[in-house]
């Protein structure tokens, strides 16, 4: 028995016969990829080797010496009913194969099969794995609200119910081989999302980040596969792409949604067969890295109208995330100005101002179109420019309003605020409508209020006190 180790689970190999072993072996990891293979020769020992080490698919010989296939399959779907079994027998009968499936094989295929087809019916087995795997994973962590490896989101700093449903999915999906597509706005964290995957899975290469946004389609082929001495004018040497880099650790492609459609091909390739060329080279190479990508870009809406591939699109989208922008978890905006206030105060060398109790109340009525990002800059931007023990609210106060204005210049119609099937409000009631808005949008502060409303606090107070006093002498005389 040899042993080759690789990330996820292995795939075990019981046949008498060493010479069928290494060619299988060899097909499985220059075909298929997998190299984290283990062979077994005397049949009575492949129920050990599956209890001792994390193995997910056997392919077993059905004429063995000592015990038989049929004997062994059975005892496998009984022992361990979470690996699969495919059987690979010298016998080309039919009465053999349905007798083996319905004993719990997941397919049957005979020695003298091309290669091609053996290795795709183990490619489908072993995606069929994985997904069991992640159900399982996903059902547990759902049902008990856990996460197995919170250190490695340590640095996404949230509170948010629905992003920490996002670390479940991840922590299940974690040891699949499978792309994983990111999509979200500009600013949310999807490079730390990425870099989280990459922890996860375990894998033992570099995570190898590349920004494909604005390639062309030499400079895509040449930054991926690399290129052989003589390739172009000026190749001297030979360079290694960001595929080989990346070796069996994870490549991340970023702003996948912006790549042009001759590229599109080449990552369709890349994926669907797991080898490409070198630029200059007629050898192929594998693909030994997981791939992760990311885009800010509607990818359903540009595949729809032909501007993104749909047969990329669903190969990259068997595993998806979406972060949600900062607009849809604004209990985090506390969480996250304290902590880049920290890194900022830490990065100048100031001591950590105090926050005021009103700036996270008029940080949660700004929509952050730049998201996390934004938020980040903003709070550097007051951390360089402060002085007191309490933080100055003044640069917030001014990029706010900065952006409150582009907002109305770029903006080519105005949102409708009254019912067109009503009748206007009177001036009385419409200054009624807007103090009762600006007072729900500061939660009631206002000191906060009479800024949004662009009056004094003691204006908009008196107001206030009139609009109580008219309520009140209103319900007396009803009550009369």
């Amino acid at each position: 028995m040899s042993i080759t180790r690789s990330p996820g689970f292995g795939i075990l190999m019981v046949d008498d016969e060493p010479p069928f072993l290494r060619s299988l072996s060899i097909a499985l990891e220059r075909r298929g990829g997998y190299n984290h293979l283990y062979r077994c020769e005397d049949s009575r020992e492949a129920m050990g080797i599956i209890a001792r080490e994390p193995i997910g698919l056997v392919l077993l010989d059905l004429t063995m010496p000592y015990l038989s296939g049929e004997v062994l399959l059975k005892q496998i779907v009984e022992e361990h009913p979470d690996v699969g079994v495919i059987i690979i027998s010298g016998l080309n009968q039919l009465e053999t194969a349905v007798s083996c499936i319905r004993l719990g094989a997941y397919d049957y295929f005979v020695k003298t099969t091309e290669e091609d087809r053996l290795v795709e019916g183990v490619r489908r087995a072993v995606r069929m794995q994985e997904m069991r795997l992640e159900n399982q994973a996903m059902r547990r962590k759902f049902l008990t609200d856990t996460l197995e490896r919170p250190d490695v989101f340590a640095q996404i700093i949230t509170q948010d119910k629905g992003m920490r449903s996002l670390f479940q999915y991840l922590e299940s999906v974690s040891a699949s081989s499978q792309p994983v597509l990111i999509t979200g706005e500009s600013g949310v964290g999807k490079e730390l999302i990425a870099r989280s995957i990459h922890t996860l899975s375990g894998r033992p290469g570099p995570l190898v980040c590349v920004n494909v946004a604005g390639l062309d389609d030499n400079v895509f082929a040449d930054t991926l596969f690399g290129h052989s001495r003589g390739a172009f004018t000026g190749a001297d040497t030979a360079r290694a792409g960001m595929v080989e880099q990346a070796a069996e650790g994870t490549l991340f492609l970023d702003e996948i949604g912006d790549l042009n459609p001759a590229s599109q091909v080449k990552l369709l390739r890349l994926l669907q067969e797991g080898e490409y060329y070198p630029l200059g080279s007629d050898r192929p190479k594998r693909i030994r890295a997981r791939v992760v990508v990311a885009t800010h870009r509607d990818l359903e809406r540009k595949q729809q109208v032909g501007e993104f591939r749909k047969d990329l699109y669903y190969r990259l989208r068997i595993h998806q995330v979406e972060i949600p922008p900062l607009r849809r978890r604004k209990h985090d905006i506390p969480l996250l100005l304290d902590h880049f206030l920290a890194e900022a105060a830490d990065e100048l060398g100031k001591t950590k101002p105090t926050i005021p109790k009103e700036l996270p109340v008029l940080l949660a009525n700004y929509n952050f179109p730049g998201n996390i990002r934004e938020l980040r800059a903003l709070a550097f931007d007051a951390m360089s420019q402060h002085r007191a023990k309490v933080l100055s609210m003044e640069s917030f106060r001014r990029a706010l309003d900065l952006a409150g204005l582009a907002d109305q210049d770029s903006g080519p119609t105005r949102a409708t605020v009254f019912d067109p099937d009503q009748p206007l409000p009177t001036l009385q009631e419409a200054n009624e409508i807007l103090m009762d808005e600006a007072m729900r949008r500061a939660q009631g502060n206002q000191s906060i209020a009479s800024r949004l409303l662009g009056i004094s606090q003691p204006a908009l107070s008196k107001r206030l006190k009139k609009m109580q006093s008219e309520d009140t002498n209103g319900l007396a005389a009803d009550r009369k």
